[in-house]
Formats: structure tokens, sequence, C-alpha cells
């Protein structure tokens, strides 16, 4: 017997929404937390609920405040020692993670992961009050915004509120004037990349109408 099929063997409970393979059937009923949006372990500090028993002892330590683990390079202290391991990977310029549709990279394993499921149209995280699935929890997470009101992204300059951070960061232009987002074809910069591509479509409508004028009357046609 191959190694792949004794691992296999091993990993025989299969996650029936995601396709994931556990151990063990405890392992698959603790992986369905994921699913069901199960949060047992509570802070009793401020309310705040987690899937996992080490993300609740990880959040405990934000309370405290305490940022042990320090970079070498650029002297930016962190709480946890995963969140400094993360940051080191921002002094290199490996990206290690490739996918195999279309070579984009990736600095971390979860990064690609995430992406590849664009490819393949995963979408195994469900909002509870719509029906609504989504690629990752991080999009999920942003849409149950919608439904509870919540906007967690202030203004610093007006005071509005908004659901998402990109959100907020392209309203913030509007106060600073930065438009990074500039038209190739004659130069004109916006705000929003929404913007720049409307503004786009509108020099695609003038070329057409151009070129079907230049058609449509003889005379310019035999100039």
């Amino acid at each position: 017997m191959e190694q792949s099929e004794v691992e296999e063997k091993k990993c025989s409970y299969i996650c029936s929404q995601c396709g994931n393979r556990l151990a063990s059937k405890s392992g698959l009923k603790k992986h369905m937390r994921i699913h069901n949006e199960e949060k047992p372990f509570t802070c009793h500090q401020c309310g705040k609920s987690f899937t996992w028993a080490c993300s609740l002892k990880n959040h405990l330590m934000f309370h405290s405040g305490k940022r042990s683990f320090g970079c070498d390079q650029c002297n930016k202290k962190f709480i946890l020692e995963d969140h400094l391991k993360r940051h080191m990977k921002i002094h290199t310029d490996v990206k290690p993670h490739v996918c195999s549709v279309c070579g984009k990279r990736y600095l971390l394993l979860e990064h690609l992961k995430g992406h590849e499921r664009i490819h393949t149209g995963v979408k195994p995280y469900m909002c509870f009050d719509c029906g609504k699935t989504f690629i990752s929890s991080g999009i999920l997470k942003s849409h149950q915004r919608v439904h509870t009101g919540e906007k967690p992204y202030k203004c610093s300059h007006c005071g509005k509120s908004f659901t998402q951070s990109g959100t907020l960061k392209a309203h913030e232009r509007i106060h600073t004037g930065e438009k990074p987002h500039q038209c190739s074809s004659c130069g004109k910069s916006f705000t929003r990349s929404s913007n720049l591509w409307t503004h786009k479509k509108n020099h695609c409508s003038k070329v057409s109408k151009c070129e079907q004028s230049s058609h449509s009357d003889p005379s310019l046609s035999s100039k």
C-alpha cells in the first residue's frame, strides 16, 4: 500500500460541506464548528466568543496588552509569537506558495488556499441570515455586518462609519485628495477603481461612436 493511500485511510472522516478529510470523528465534529458558526468559548472580559479554546487564549493576551515578541529588523513588537513570525515574512521578497492555475504567488499558504477557491468556485462559508455563500470567513464576516448594522471602521476626518476597511480607505481619499487610479488613455485620476472603470467604458463608447459615424458618412470614408 502506497503512503498516500495510508494517509487517506487515516483521514477517513470527510466534511460534507467542504470536502476536508479528518483523522477522527471528534476532529470532524470540531471542524464542523467552522461551518455551523459555533463559538463555545467566551471571553468574560468583553463577551467576544471563539470557535477554538486556543483562539480565546490568544485573545486574552490582547486584553493584557503585553507585547513580548519583537522584530529584530524593525523593532515592531507583537502580542503573539505567530504574529511576529507572519510579520517577519514581510522582510523577505520570497513568496513560496504558487497557484497551479494562474501562477499567482503568495507569502502565506492560507492566502493561496483562499485564492484557489476563485478558480474552483468552492464557497464553504454560508451566511445563516440570507443563505449567501463566500470563499473565505473574512468575506463572510464583512458581509454579515450588512445584517447586524455594525460599522466598526470610522473616518478620523468626519466621523462617518463603514462596514469594511476598504470602503473607509476609499472614503478617506475624499479628505486627502488622493487619486491613485489613473486612466492610461487620458491621464485623468480617480479616488476609486470603480470610477476609473466607468470612465474607461466612456472612452470605449466614444471610439465606437466615431467608428460608426465614419462608416455611415460616405464623405468621411472616401477621404
